[in-house]
């Protein structure tokens, strides 16, 4: 069993950083699961099998969280102190508003290209390479997390939100066109 009131990078045994090694997170996360997971306390008293369901939801809470560019962001900007409300968040740059605005449009019209497919794939590898772009630059502002650079961070994550719904959408639109044909 282990400490409940450790941070998520602590959970894992990583340091806390906005870079982290995916494989080394994915095979700490299955030995946690192995230590911690019910089945092992399937004859265990009562209080060590709730004990061991909060430690398995507080493990796969942390490494969903962890996993995502986004959402690790967003938990190292609450460990320093700002609380982002996700649904209330919303970029001030307004060419990157504008931008949004040309790549839904783009998004739209691709379901009526002659082919969709083409269309849709190149449309979702500049939205793919857009992000990659601002991943890299949340990692050069969490080296230094001074107040500037944090809200410089806070702002690329909000970014990173439309981004990533807009190529959510994007290939929603492809199973769409894949189901017609």
């Amino acid at each position: 069993m282990f400490d409940l009131a450790k941070n998520y990078f602590e959970l894992f045994g990583l340091p806390v950083g906005f870079i982290i090694d995916g494989a080394e997170l994915a095979g700490r996360y299955r030995e946690l699961q192995r230590v911690v997971h019910p089945d092992r306390y399937a004859n265990a008293t009562e209080q060590e099998q709730r004990l061991s369901l909060q430690q398995t939801t507080r493990i796969n809470e942390a490494f969903e969280t962890l996993k995502n560019p986004v959402t690790r962001a967003q938990y190292l900007l609450s460990l320093h102190g700002i609380d982002m409300q996700a649904e209330k968040e919303t970029t001030r740059d307004t060419a990157f508003l504008m931008e949004q605005l040309q790549l839904r449009e783009e998004l739209e019209n691709a379901r009526y290209a002659e082919h969709p497919e083409d269309v849709l794939d190149e449309l979702m590898g500049r939205i793919s390479a857009m992000i990659r772009t601002l991943v890299a630059q949340m990692a050069i502002k969490f080296e230094d997390p001074s107040p500037p650079n944090l809200e410089a961070a806070r702002e690329t994550v909000r970014k990173m939100q439309f981004l990533n719904k807009l190529l959510s959408e994007a290939e929603s639109l492809e199973a769409e066109l894949e189901d017609m044909y």
